[in-house]
């Protein structure tokens, strides 16, 4: 098995600035499924934020790493608590990301969360749950 980090993507009819302002307010794409809790901000470079889902079976924390308006947006995780996990700590220093492209009069739009990779044991079903949050974020920038 490849160990090749998790990633998704997805061709919008959007304006980079529209997808761009949506990947921007977390709880518009990362939410909806599992009862999740965000705080904090993450808006500006070094702000933080805490995601919490299924009855606090999952617990990240992020810190807004790099902002380049229009193109891509990264997030690095500080702090994970998976107690489904035997390693509760898979996330802790991996890197989530969102990139936008032009591409043929629209825009590709690709998710990566570096450092999940198939040998971790959360892999599946967090590769899952990305993905569902995923399909509902392209159903919306379409």
């Amino acid at each position: 098995m490849e160990n090749k980090s998790y990633s998704y993507s997805f061709s919008s009819g959007k304006d980079a600035k529209q997808i761009f302002e949506t990947l921007k307010d977390v709880p518009q794409w990362w939410h909806g499924l599992f009862g999740e809790e965000i705080n904090g901000s993450y808006q500006v470079v070094n702000d933080e934020f805490t995601f919490k889902a299924g009855d606090r079976v999952h617990y990240s924390k992020q810190r807004l790493l790099e902002i380049d308006p229009f193109r891509k947006i990264a997030w690095l995780v500080t702090e994970s608590n998976l107690t489904f996990a035997n390693k509760t700590d898979e996330w802790t220093g991996t890197k989530i990301e969102f990139e936008i492209i032009p591409d043929g009069g629209k825009n590709r739009v690709t998710f990566t969360h570096t450092g999940l990779v198939p040998p971790m044991e959360c892999y599946e079903s967090c590769s899952g749950a990305w993905t569902m949050y995923l399909q509902r974020l392209e159903e919306k920038l379409k």
